[in-house]
């Protein structure tokens, strides 16, 4: 009966309502998903799947013992959920703050990427010209907190000045890379997957590695100053652009960090060229 009063109530305001609900849900869903992506919360999103997965099989094979310690897992697993989840709840709250409402005008806006692209434009530059080795990598719509763990916390400003002091030879940040979480430079001497592609040419050395290996598991942007010739190169996707001019550099972080994804002009999927950039 619930079930023809349901059909006989399919008038199309309701239809339009009850597609709005649907499309709702998945959105959040689809959120919740981009925002523990790349994080470890993934993994144990993973096994909180294999333990309902056994608890149908308990079911099935009527495995009461095993079955009735798996439901007690899952009867005390919100609490555990919240607090395993602490770190990804607190994100999701933070980004829900700082919703359309909150946003600051597109002015604005435009104000702080110039501000930020000129930052580091400025500490690039400078490092290049001097030979300092750097490794930046900026998040984006995958988290970075799995490495961002393994560094040293700062929550600072970016500023050029900062970024040049951090990778001053044989201070104790220099070594490992920055990450840039919005417009805090979050932590640093952080550790970064290494590829293990073949094609990567055996004239570059462990920073370029590591560029490009948070970049075929990340959507980061990297930055990378070689210490042997101070040539300046990015990576984001599984791309790397390498041997860019200060100009050149400017426009293609401009484009991957706050425009389009979009190809260069000037650079292309794995192009090798130029001397050691270790």
């Amino acid at each position: 009966m619930q079930i023809i009063e349901q059909f006989t109530d399919l008038t199309p305001v309701n239809v339009v309502f009850s597609i709005l609900d649907v499309l709702l849900v998945w959105y959040v869903i689809y959120k919740l998903l981009t925002l523990i992506k790349g994080t470890k919360a993934v993994q144990l999103l993973k096994g909180i799947f294999v333990i309902i997965f056994a608890r149908f099989a308990t079911v099935i094979f009527g495995l009461d013992t095993l079955g009735w310690f798996l439901q007690e897992i899952i009867d005390y697993g919100f609490l555990a959920i919240i607090i395993i989840f602490t770190p990804e709840i607190r994100r999701a709250l933070e980004q829900l703050g700082r919703g359309k409402i909150f946003q600051r005008s597109s002015g604005q806006l435009e104000d702080e990427q110039t501000r930020l692209v000129e930052a580091m434009k400025k500490a690039v530059s400078y490092m290049a010209k001097r030979r300092i080795g750097a490794l930046i990598s900026i998040e984006n719509e995958t988290g970075l907190n799995e490495y961002i763990e393994t560094g040293i916390k700062l929550n600072a400003e970016i500023t050029s000045e900062l970024l040049i002091n951090i990778f001053i030879p044989n201070t104790p940040l220099h070594d490992g890379a920055v990450i840039v979480q919005k417009n805090k430079v979050i932590s640093a001497a952080c550790y970064l997957p290494l590829s293990e592609s073949t094609f990567i040419s055996k004239e570059l050395g462990t920073r370029h590695r590591a560029a490009v290996g948070l970049s075929e598991v990340t959507d980061a942007v990297t930055i990378v100053v070689s210490e042997e010739t101070g040539a300046i190169s990015l990576t984001r996707n599984g791309n790397l652009y390498r041997n860019l001019s200060i100009e050149e550099f400017e426009a293609q972080l401009r484009k991957l960090w706050f425009g389009p994804e979009q190809e260069s002009d000037f650079a292309s999927k794995w192009t090798w060229r130029g001397k050691k950039n270790g």
